[in-house]
């Protein structure tokens, strides 16, 4: 890791709680499928990987990707980032959200938007979900309902083959999981 991304994670590290459904560790994974998906497509690194240290730096409000892409901005700048690398890597970050609608332009953004979503299907997405409905006081029938909702629906979201390829699996896990947690609850 570069000297800058290395004061980046430390940035974050600091502005982010360390766990939850959008902590650091949700940040380190989506780095860490940022890291092989771009590898493997050829993906221009410089631009991917302070984005997806940033793409969750602030959560409030309702377009948490324009505020973190903004935020961003500035940290970048302070970090002495060129205007023409701030201005990449806040459109990535911009792009990345499931619910702002924003279709990502570049690689690099279509590679974060993946790597966020896949982060959001499968065990890690059953994790979260759970994560998420304990955080907001969320019952058990809402907390089934995200799965049709939203979660069901990433797969088809999914703008990378490579990314695609990882998803079929997820989306196959949580409908099993989907199947079990209904018989439980619907025994006989």
């Amino acid at each position: 890791m570069s000297e800058k991304l290395e004061k980046l994670e430390r940035i974050v590290s600091e502005l982010i709680p360390p766990h939850g459904t959008h902590g650091l560790e949700h940040t380190m994974r989506v780095y860490r499928t940022c890291m092989a998906l771009g590898k493997a497509l050829g993906a221009d690194m410089s631009i991917l990987l302070p984005a997806v240290l940033l793409h969750d730096i602030v959560r409030d409000g309702e377009d948490h990707a324009s505020a973190s892409s903004v935020k961003a901005g500035e940290i970048l700048r302070d970090l002495g980032y060129t205007e023409k690398a701030i201005e990449d890597i806040s459109k990535t970050i911009g792009a990345h959200s499931f619910s702002a609608g924003r279709m990502p332009a570049s690689l690099e953004a279509k590679i974060l938007s993946d790597a966020d979503k896949l982060d959001a299907i499968g065990a890690l997405g059953v994790y979260r979900a759970a994560m998420y409905s304990a955080e907001n006081g969320r019952p058990l029938e809402d907390y089934v309902a995200h799965f049709s909702e939203k979660l069901l629906t990433l797969k088809d979201m999914i703008f990378t083959d490579e990314a695609k390829r990882l998803a079929e699996s997820r989306h196959k896990f949580m409908l099993e999981y989907l199947e079990q947690i209904d018989g439980e609850l619907n025994p006989g």
